[in-house]
């Protein structure tokens, strides 16, 4: 058995140094290392051993493996191709790290909370999963209007839906709080849409609401020429456009002038100077006095706008959907800047 070995041994020895390549190096592997190898086939011959012979030949046999597998790994790196040179070059400078930035809506949501909160508006939260009667019914929506449809409104179990706008909030805050108020709710918003580059399903809108005595709509087309002057600059002019809101009487769209042609037409505004930022109008009665308010005394304006669409107006953003890709490409153009 000793002989048997040794011959093993000089065999393997001879075939693994004289492998001239990888594939060859394998095929001895494969004879002499596998499990069915002959230096497997060697231990088979343990129980032909005596008993006094059987531990020093068993340790033989584990020290010939240990050996051959030993060669077996230096040849297989000796025989593995080698790079011409280094991947590295030391002598260009290191890669700086890119650290993360603000999301573009994060920058517009935080300028328009600033600007508001200069105001002496603060910001309140709400659920995102509302109940229908906050979701429509205190807001004044009638049963027959469009919004309430299946095709606009996504409907949960147990007279739940995934709120469609945060005035929902408005109507949560006024039945916890005494007038005077003036807040704005930013957040996410869901509604049915097909996902297309000026649509989402999922998008931010940004409401506010203002009640206390004696509030007019002069007050609100003051607050709203503030703000857009603030975000847009000082030369911006505001218009209002008869509308219909169920929540709101009366209630008007909110035009500003375009901010890249200041109202002189370009193919923003279709030529028209405006751009349309939302709507605003008076807090219907109906809507005060759900609350418990009494309409005789307190008046309030409330209004929308969309945040999507001003980050995208601020930045050149032309698809929506860049919004909410994850695109490190497209975020990493707004690393370095910061809130306003």
């Amino acid at each position: 058995m000793r002989a048997e070995l040794d011959k093993i041994r000089q065999e393997a020895t001879a075939a693994l140094n004289s492998a001239t390549d990888l594939a060859a190096l394998e095929q001895v592997s494969i004879k002499y290392l596998s499990r069915k190898g002959a230096v497997a086939g060697l231990f088979k011959l343990l129980g032909q051993a005596s008993a006094e012979d059987r531990p020093a030949f068993g340790q033989a046999l584990n020290d010939l493996k240990a050996e051959l597998e030993a060669l077996e790994a230096a040849r297989k790196i000796a025989l593995t191709p080698k790079s011409k040179g280094s991947s590295i070059d030391t002598t260009l400078p290191g890669r700086a790290q890119w650290i993360g930035s603000y999301h573009p809506l994060t920058l517009v949501m935080r300028e328009i909370t600033d600007i508001f909160g200069s105001m002496g508006f603060r910001v309140a939260d709400g659920p995102e999963i509302e109940l229908v009667k906050y979701n429509f019914d205190m807001l004044n929506t009638p049963a027959w209007h469009p919004s309430r449809d299946e095709s606009d409104t996504i409907y949960l179990p147990n007279g739940f839906v995934v709120r469609t706008e945060t005035s929902p909030v408005q109507v949560r805050t006024m039945e916890k709080q005494d007038p005077p108020i003036r807040i704005i709710s930013p957040g996410r918003v869901y509604r049915r849409d097909r996902p297309d580059a000026t649509h989402s399903p999922m998008f931010h809108q940004c409401e506010g609401l203002y009640v206390d005595k004696g509030v007019t709509m002069a007050e609100l087309k003051g607050t709203l020429l503030s703000f857009y002057r603030a975000l847009f600059g000082q030369q911006t002019k505001l218009r209002f456009r008869p509308h219909f809101f169920p929540f709101t009487e009366p209630s008007a769209e909110v035009d500003v002038t375009c901010p890249f042609c200041k109202g002189e037409g370009c193919r923003i505004c279709k030529n028209t100077g405006w751009l349309e930022m939302g709507g605003c109008g008076m807090v219907d009665p109906n809507v005060l006095a759900g609350v418990g308010y009494d309409t005789e005394i307190y008046t309030g304006f409330a209004f929308g706008l969309g945040i999507d669409r001003i980050a995208m107006l601020r930045f050149g953003i032309q698809n929506i959907r860049l919004l909410t890709d994850s695109d490190v490409r497209f975020l990493r153009q707004f690393s370095g800047i910061t809130p306003r």
